[in-house]
């Protein structure tokens, strides 16, 4: 085993190990770390692959996405602290046993894949390829997105300000 593979293995299972306390922790603050603990293990298996711009890309936008989600998940949550104490269900058993069944087709159907040839000057440039690319063929969709993310920052302010409006008349 190399030491590229073995580090992969250690990100990814990072990275796997970061969505599912992301799923099971209750409060957002522990939540939004696991989150950031999967985006950084996901840049780091960027930095394995030669896409290293991909890799700043991913710790710098999604730094400041995880601010943004952190101030939507304290505007639009409760801010209960209760704990509830997590039982284990017959779902959570189905859960896993759905993903293991997932994770064990998705290998038989990865070790089939043929990739090609080698990739050659993957690192060279890759920061002026990906510019050319995007502002020459990909330029309506690059704004299309970025009007889409500033819809969908309006709208959760306007939902959780409703959200405060209403319980301020309730009460």
């Amino acid at each position: 085993m190399s030491g590229g593979v073995l580090a992969f293995l250690i990100l990814a299972t990072l990275s796997v190990l970061g969505g599912i306390l992301m799923l099971n922790l209750t409060k957002v603050i522990h939540m939004l770390l696991a989150l950031v603990m999967t985006f950084l293990s996901i840049a780091g298996i960027f930095v394995l692959l030669s896409a290293e711009f991909v890799a700043a890309v991913q710790v710098l936008i999604y730094s400041g996405a995880i601010t943004i989600i952190m101030i939507f998940g304290i505007m639009l949550t409760k801010h209960n602290d209760k704990q509830q104490a997590t039982k284990s269900s017959p779902r959570n058993v189905l859960v896993g046993i759905g993903a293991v069944v997932f994770f064990l087709v998705m290998y038989s159907f990865i070790g089939d894949v043929n990739f090609g040839g080698q990739a050659e000057n993957l690192h060279v440039n890759n920061t002026e390829q990906i510019g050319i690319a995007l502002y020459s063929h990909y330029i309506i969709p690059f704004e299309m997105v970025s009007v889409i993310l500033l819809v969908a920052l309006v709208g959760a302010i306007i939902l959780a300000k409703r959200d405060d409006g209403e319980e301020a008349s309730e009460e």
